[in-house]
């Protein structure tokens, strides 16, 4: 069967996006900037290739998003406090990683807000999501497309982070589909890792 050109298009997103994601980790020194501009393609392929909706306003999706971003949150930090009972060594793996890749200075909370936190959403949910929906139901389509997101950092051999991810891509994808605004779930994502990161850190 030939594949049409938005097929094309997908895979080769797909592949160049774990490509530099595998290359992006095993490249600490300059993993912010590799990362960064990874997403900023990512950005750019959703934007050419993409249809983002907003049919809510401002107000609602500020509200939806500092809630939702509070909800997913909650759910990581209760992961957080139960995976211990489950797999000692992550007391250890978790913090190490964060100190390894987590944000150190405020440049790094800049791209992280305005480029990566933005790029994951416009990516993943504004672009790969709907273009699954072209072969499969919208549920589907947000479970696959939460699968594939979290195994953009597995490739770091990151499980616990993976696992976060598949959580905040179900709940981040369904909410598209409901709300069906692409601001909510950016706002909902920045609310997100400014918790993770700045005011209630895991550890």
């Amino acid at each position: 069967m030939k594949m049409d050109k938005q097929t094309i298009t997908l895979l080769l997103s797909l592949i160049f996006i774990y490509s530099m994601m595998f290359f992006t980790f095993h490249e600490k020194s300059i993993f912010w900037y590799l990362y960064a501009f990874t997403l900023l393609v990512g950005i750019a392929i959703a934007l050419v290739t993409g249809k983002f909706e907003d049919r809510i306003p401002t107000w609602q999706y500020l509200i939806y998003g500092i809630g939702y971003g509070t909800i997913t949150y909650g759910f990581v930090k209760l992961g957080y406090t139960l995976l211990p009972y489950i797999d000692s060594n992550v007391t250890t793996e978790i913090p190490k990683f964060l100190n390894d890749y987590g944000p150190q200075n405020i440049f790094h909370y800049v791209m992280l807000i305005f480029i990566i936190a933005v790029g994951e959403e416009m990516f993943w949910r504004g672009y790969v999501q709907q273009q699954l929906k072209r072969y499969t139901s919208p549920a589907y389509a947000v479970f696959i497309t939460a699968m594939l997101f979290s195994l953009s950092l597995a490739i770091s051999g990151f499980i616990p982070g993976a696992m976060a991810a598949i959580v905040a891509g179900l709940l981040w994808g369904a909410l598209y589909e409901w709300k069906k605004s692409l601001p909510l779930i950016i706002v909902a994502h920045i609310v997100f890792v400014l918790l993770l990161f700045l005011v209630l850190p895991l550890f």
